[in-house]
């Protein structure tokens, strides 16, 4: 479900947890089509008999850039900021992969506001964001993908 959040609202909710996305499936076909998109065919990531047989995983699992590139429509998914006119990816300052993110798995973000720091025209977003696979049990699971993500947002 999506939250809305108006622009002048976001200092408010510095240092909480914002906004959860929806879940986004990451399957062969996704891993292969961005394989394919960024020249990056290490066998880990697109030959599911050669990893049953020699990867630590067992199967393909998802480059860590493709589960990144996910950041901007996880974000829509989950938050409506009322009264921005206009958002610019402006970086990221931190990024880790913690965990492998096997092929068929669902992925979700959580997304906490660190700080909204006022710019020329708007304020720069610094989101520390979690994405976390589905677990079948329901147990806590590491992320596949710890960033700290900035946005210049202008209202």
């Amino acid at each position: 479900m999506t939250r809305t959040i108006s622009f002048a609202g976001l200092a408010a909710v510095v240092g909480t947890e914002v906004a959860v996305s929806g879940w986004f499936e990451v399957g062969q076909d996704r891993i292969d089509a961005f394989a394919e998109a960024t020249d990056d065919r290490q066998w880990i990531h697109v030959d599911p008999e050669r990893c049953a047989r020699e990867s630590p995983f067992g199967a393909p699992v998802a480059h860590g850039f493709l589960t990144l590139s996910l950041l901007p429509a996880m974000l829509e998914s989950a938050l409506t900021i009322e009264g921005m006119r206009m958002g610019v990816n402006y970086g990221l300052n931190k990024v880790r992969f913690p965990a492998p993110l096997p092929a068929g798995s669902r992925v979700r973000a959580r997304w906490t506001l660190a700080a909204a720091d006022p710019i020329e025209g708007g304020l720069q977003l610094t989101w520390d964001v979690k994405i976390e696979p589905a677990s079948p049990s329901g147990a806590s699971v590491r992320p596949v993908c710890a960033a700290e993500f900035l946005i210049r947002a202008y209202g």
